[in-house]
């Protein structure tokens, strides 16, 4: 007797219609997983010169360029198979493969984001209290501000000089530079702080940044210690103290992207959310080779904050660039979108068994269970939130099931806890066709985030296959 023989009715059945539960990476063969780590070689070494917006652009644009792309062109005529990139204000960067068709039957669209909660310096940061140099800080995005207390933080930014001299800063990061910190009150003097809501617990004016404590000189001036910094400054990038004022100066943890556990299964590093995404958005782009339609991978700004501003989703940076491209196919733009595909390459929670609670486990994603798909997400009753049609999620499953590419869907969290939003519904007021698909993240908007290669990969499969389906 056959082992399908032997099955009772029922077996054969719910084998039939119910939905497989995902085995993960247990369904994987071992070269998979090799080639997993492989490509999270890659990742690392991104992220590490990738700590905010204008470093992720910079990197980006040397990989491109080392795949054949070249600055966009409007006068220029282009064929299929031609790869350009265009950059707005240092902060969104566009690579796009032109398609054997153009744009005349749509493009292909993978947008991620690039910025991550962090610390901005305040427009006048810098003050001395009792001996102590010190920086103001507003913090950007959503954070647990508790999470930023005695760790060590780097300085990333850009600042420009009275007289148009622009310098960019990066310290912190390597071992024989100096870091910054923001200090906390020890256990023994905290029993008022610590029965205080978490929310509560940590003021936003209290993330002051130590960076400093020896005077300039004896002399009998007032706040040595931060004219010594002023010095510093000085003799180091040239600034004086209003230049401040024209900065974008940033603090972000000083850790570098690193392997997790003994089996080095997973990532850790500083702003996964949502670079984990971009990056195989990038090497999905400068692999892709003559497509159909024309192919897109587009980083941008301000998500973390609403996507507002000129370097954020909502400008119209992105929709002006596509403009030109159906102006030199003859087509009108707005039939372009209307025939166009998004995936929104967002990030999502995953299930943590520690803080099981605020997950509902049938339709949370998973560590080491393959690319998410996040139809919708939004707060309570999908407040504020893209949802992805039935038509496009059946086009987004053949695509994953025909390429053999480990999926999951989820949501962020049960119903009534929280939410959050993405990308994806400024896109698709373009009318266009998106759905979010990326990379569970454990501990996201913390300084240090959790990811699996396992993960990462099937993420850059998924991009690939969207570009070349």
């Amino acid at each position: 007797m056959s082992e399908n023989e032997k099955k009772t009715e029922a077996a054969k059945l719910k084998e039939k219609l119910a939905a497989k539960k995902p085995s993960g990476a247990l369904s994987l063969e071992p070269e998979i997983i090799a080639k997993a780590d492989e490509f999270c070689e890659g990742y690392k070494a991104f992220m590490n010169t990738s700590k905010v917006e204008r470093e992720a652009v910079n990197t980006t644009e040397k990989i491109a360029v080392e795949h054949g792309f070249e600055k966009y062109d409007i006068n220029k005529k282009y064929s299929a198979g031609d790869k350009v990139y265009v950059i707005n204000r240092g902060k969104n960067i566009g690579l796009a493969v032109m398609g054997k068709n153009g744009v005349k039957n749509g493009v292909k669209l993978v947008i991620a984001h690039i910025d991550s909660p962090r610390l901005d310096l305040k427009p006048n940061p810098l003050y001395e209290s009792n001996d102590l140099a010190m920086f103001k800080t507003h913090y950007y995005g959503g954070i647990k501000k508790y999470q930023w207390t005695t760790i060590p933080l780097s300085l990333h930014g850009r600042i420009v000089r009275l007289d148009g001299e622009i310098v960019d800063v990066a310290i912190g990061d390597c071992d024989d530079e100096p870091c910054f910190c923001v200090s906390d009150l020890l256990p023994h003097l905290a029993k008022e702080q610590v029965t205080k809501p978490l929310a509560k617990a940590i003021s936003g004016e209290d993330l002051n940044v130590l960076i400093g404590s020896r005077p300039f000189n004896n002399d009998k001036e007032s706040e040595q210690v931060k004219l010594n910094i002023l010095n510093l400054l000085f003799e180091k990038y040239g600034i004086i103290e209003s230049d401040f004022l024209s900065a974008e100066l940033n603090l972000v943890p000083a850790f570098k992207a690193r392997d997790v556990g003994f089996d080095r299964s997973l990532v850790g590093a500083y702003g996964h959310d949502d670079k984990v995404c971009a990056y195989p958005g990038v090497i999905a782009a400068c692999e892709a080779e003559m497509p159909e339609s024309t192919v897109i991978t587009f980083l941008c700004d301000k998500e973390e904050i609403g996507s507002d501003g000129n370097t954020g989703m909502q400008s119209a940076f992105l929709r002006d660039f596509i403009a030109d491209l159906a102006q030199a196919d003859g087509v009108e733009y707005r039939h372009v979108m209307a025939k166009s595909k998004c995936l929104s390459a967002d990030v999502n929670a995953a299930f943590d068994p520690t803080y099981a609670s605020a997950f509902e486990a049938n339709n949370a994603s998973y560590l080491n269970g393959g690319v998410i798909i996040t139809k919708y997400t939004g707060s309570g009753g999908k407040y504020d939130t893209s949802d992805a049609s039935a038509e496009y999620m059946g086009y987004i499953r053949r695509m994953l099931e025909n390429n053999k590419i480990l999926w999951q869907t989820g949501e962020l969290g049960k119903v009534d806890i929280g939410g959050g939003g993405t990308i994806a519904k400024y896109i698709a007021n373009l009318n266009v066709d998106v759905v979010d698909l990326g990379v569970p993240v454990l501990s996201m908007h913390a300084p240090f985030e959790i990811v699996s290669k396992v993960d990462v990969y099937m993420t850059y499969l998924a991009f690939a296959a969207f570009f070349a389906n």
